[in-house]
């Protein structure tokens, strides 16, 4: 089959890998028919960590074409979407909500979805079934399911965002803008992104923002607690992952408010004395998916929601290349890969 190798940082090659195989009982194949390049495949194509030839991609969409033989929720020919963190569903963390850190955990990004085919771990508890044909719009719609709405969603829902809050959106990638669509859903009665690029600020407005705010670090701060007479944001979602974004998500939230952070955290550290006097609850990383799948497949089926145009890029597999130097420039905010 074909898949998408990183070789080294910038170096991305799609190249013939072998096909997956069923390894274990719980095991499913599914082939792929769409894939997208994720904001946290940016960190090792910057060179952010060491790669060297790993398989790349976590997101996906497709058709089951073998099952192991303990395999029941799932049949051969079913549309599914499942998370970028292969869970069970029935250890006592994922009966809590987070079957992101099951105890059984595979990460997809270990396997590679951007790729023709895709063994997918305790299929049981990680793919969920798509009722019915999805038209082309539900199908974009449901890759993003798979990770970024999902993201977006607990980032939302680990910030506390609901009737009567503000919500601050720290970050105007697709996992922001997806944020921003959860808290607007959830009824958040004011929504503040934090974007300086003119396309994601449309976006965001589409997706139910309500104030854009321009400036960072401690402008944008002082620019939260003017627009929320000095209070700052009841929640607010942090979706970057980096020392600065941290701390203007942390400075523009209220005392007594939530921050849900969801970006990848890198060589990002926290003053214990300025935490203390927050007074802020976090909650955060890496988002629990599959909790949130079977709502989300069902209000994207039923039109309710359109996450899917957050795609302003889609390229064929075979460009995988161009699709990581595309948003590594800044020139689209989510790229889609057909398969």
């Amino acid at each position: 089959m074909r898949g998408v190798v990183m070789h080294a940082p910038g170096d991305v090659r799609v190249e013939d890998r072998p096909d997956p195989i069923i390894e274990e009982p719980t095991d499913a194949i599914i082939r792929v028919t769409a894939a997208c390049v994720c904001g946290s495949d940016l960190w090792p194509y910057r060179g952010a960590g060491e790669v060297d030839r790993a398989p790349m991609g976590h997101e996906y969409i497709g058709i089951v074409e073998q099952i192991g033989s303990a395999v029941q929720n799932v049949a051969i020919g079913d549309f599914v979407v499942g998370s970028f963190v292969a869970s069970d569903n029935t250890c006592e963390i994922c009966q809590a909500g987070f079957q992101s850190r099951c105890a059984h955990q595979v990460m997809m990004g270990s396997i590679g979805t951007q790729a023709e085919k895709a063994r997918i771990p305790l299929a049981d508890g990680t793919l969920v079934k798509v009722p019915g044909k999805p038209t082309e719009e539900q199908t974009r719609s449901l890759l993003a399911a798979s990770d970024v709405l999902g993201t977006g969603w607990f980032a939302a829902v680990a910030a506390e965002a609901g009737p009567g809050k503000t919500v601050a959106v720290v970050g105007d990638g697709a996992v922001g803008l997806l944020g921003i669509l959860a808290a607007n859903r959830l009824g958040a009665e004011r929504i503040i992104a934090m974007s300086r690029h003119a396309d994601r600020q449309s976006l965001a407005k589409q997706f139910g923002a309500t104030d854009i705010v321009e400036e960072r670090g401690d402008a944008g701060i002082a620019r939260v607690k003017e627009l929320t007479n000095g209070y700052g944001a009841h929640s607010t979602i942090e979706a970057v992952g980096t020392q600065e974004s941290m701390l203007q998500a942390i400075g523009a939230t209220r005392p007594g408010g939530h921050v849900g952070f969801v970006g990848v955290s890198h060589d990002v550290e926290l003053d214990g004395a300025d935490l203390f006097t927050a007074t802020v609850s976090l909650l955060g990383g890496p988002a629990p998916v599959r909790r949130f799948l079977p709502e989300l497949i069902e209000l994207i089926m039923t039109d309710q929601i359109n996450p899917g145009v957050v795609f302003d890029l889609t390229l064929p597999l075979e460009q995988a290349a161009e699709g990581y130097k595309a948003m590594d420039e800044r020139r689209a905010t989510k790229v889609m890969l057909t398969i």
